[in-house]
């Protein structure tokens, strides 16, 4: 009886130990953002970093739902337009833009509007987006904004 108590006693002292124990699982990653009614923030065009100019809005987008419109900043100026999503294809359309004089970020308003006129595919992973044109090669990569 003795040497089953002590038993008893070491099974529960290894299980109290192993529940209080931290487990180690995969690397946790956020949920993926939605596509739409996410403010997504222009992060890289061509590869490259795009102008922030101080004083002048980020460029970013928000795709409205219904009725389906992107709304947004090329860096310059407002921009507006009308969308179609189907599955993982995305197209812009009609797409145009204020015209203020801005003597900087003028190259990256037209770049910014040549990827998305030029978009056909998506993808989102975690909080990044990237924009694809027909042979899935990246046009624009952008980061979601949580809005305060």
């Amino acid at each position: 009886m003795k040497h089953a108590v002590a038993s008893l006693a070491m099974l529960f002292a290894v299980a109290l130990m192993a529940g209080c124990a931290t487990q180690e699982g995969p690397a946790t990653t956020r949920p993926d953002e939605s596509l739409v009614n996410t403010y997504w923030k222009l992060t890289a065009l061509d590869g490259e970093s795009p102008d922030v100019v101080d004083g002048q809005r980020e460029p970013h987008f928000v795709l409205h739902a219904d009725p389906a419109r992107v709304m947004g900043s090329t860096g310059c100026n407002r921009m507006m337009g009308n969308y179609r999503l189907e599955a993982s294809t995305l197209r812009f359309m009609a797409l145009s833009s204020t015209r203020m004089a801005c003597p900087h970020g003028a190259s990256t308003e037209r770049r910014f509007l040549a990827a998305l006129n030029a978009t056909t595919a998506w993808r989102i992973e975690g909080e990044r987006l990237w924009l694809l044109d027909a042979q899935h090669e990246t046009l624009a990569r952008f980061e979601a904004v949580h809005l305060q």
